[in-house]
């Protein structure tokens, strides 16, 4: 059984005015646990009241990268234009995490080739073997051909998936590599281990700090995402017409020959400022995101 007090003490803090721990068995049951919790809320809301927003830069923002519904337009389009995005940021001194192990498998050698040290090197490789490892003992493959959809979008190999996937992580160095939810502690391009399933990598990049999401899509993904804004990049024009009011910007304009990728990605980076500042992404209007939580569970999650 899981004990918030260890995991307190493992993360370094420090029960407080703002942080209560609370377990049903010591309070008595659940609805007196419920009824603590108000409790203990309505105690913080004075001194939540005391926030007030205030200009900070960009480095600080952590930038979750991330695609669902990929389709044959992903790799060229929106992948590489939130790519351009990562770049901008990572050069504002922001951070990037990168994830889905199993979704860019057979383009690793491209970050390997990136990575700031051996060291970092070696980490990406080492979880790509933990991978193979892991799918045989659960009786898989982790070179899988992509999902019905990616083949209905055009995608023929899981390879051809992955150099697109890989695309998100723009140019820059690789400057680390850290476990599902653990802390992104290096600033620049970080990989995170987690499995390609999109609710479950976006948790744990949460979980390692990340503020914003960036979401690619063709085939019309509506993930939506809390705490953090969520924002989605389509990969086609007629995708992005027929889903509008899911759609935050539309990639398909270098595919249409309108955009090049440097300047869609600055258009991204651009939004991605906006979003952080308190514009609302088209997911946050809708009210998507409250069942996304999906913590990586026991057991084959690809």
């Amino acid at each position: 059984m899981a004990q918030l007090s260890e995991i307190v003490a493992q993360h370094g803090l420090e029960p407080g005015p703002l942080l209560r721990i609370l377990t049903i068995q010591k309070a008595g049951g659940t609805r007196r646990t419920i009824e603590a919790g108000v409790a203990a809320i309505r105690a913080m809301l004075p001194l939540a009241d005391r926030a007030r927003r205030e200009t900070i830069a960009a480095s600080e923002l952590v930038l979750a990268l991330q695609c669902g519904g990929s389709d044959a337009y992903s790799g060229i389009a929106a992948n590489p234009a939130l790519g351009a995005a990562a770049d901008l940021l990572v050069r504002h001194g922001g951070t990037a995490i990168l994830s889905e192990t199993p979704e860019i498998y057979g383009a690793e050698h491209l970050l390997v080739r990136r990575a700031a040290s051996a060291g970092v090197a070696q980490k990406l490789i080492d979880r790509i073997t933990w991978w193979e490892d892991y799918v045989a003992r659960n009786g898989g493959a982790i070179d899988n051909n992509p999902a019905p959809g990616n083949k209905a979008g055009g995608l023929t190999t899981i390879l051809e998936k992955a150099l697109g996937a890989a695309a998100k992580g723009g140019t820059t160095n690789l400057v680390d590599v850290c476990r599902y939810g653990e802390a992104a502690g290096a600033r620049g391009l970080v990989f995170m281990d987690s499995p390609g399933y999109d609710p479950v990598s976006v948790t744990g990049q949460l979980a390692a700090g990340a503020t914003v999401v960036c979401f690619t899509t063709g085939r019309g993904s509506v993930f939506g995402c809390k705490p953090a804004p969520s924002l989605k990049i389509a990969t086609n024009t007629p995708m992005y017409q027929r889903m509008s009011e899911d759609m935050d910007i539309n990639c398909g304009e270098i595919v249409d020959g309108k955009a090049g990728i440097g300047d869609m990605g600055a258009r991204i980076f651009a939004k991605i400022l906006d979003v952080a500042s308190g514009a609302k992404s088209k997911s946050e209007a809708l009210g998507l995101g409250d069942n996304e939580f999906a913590p990586w569970q026991i057991g084959a999650v690809m």
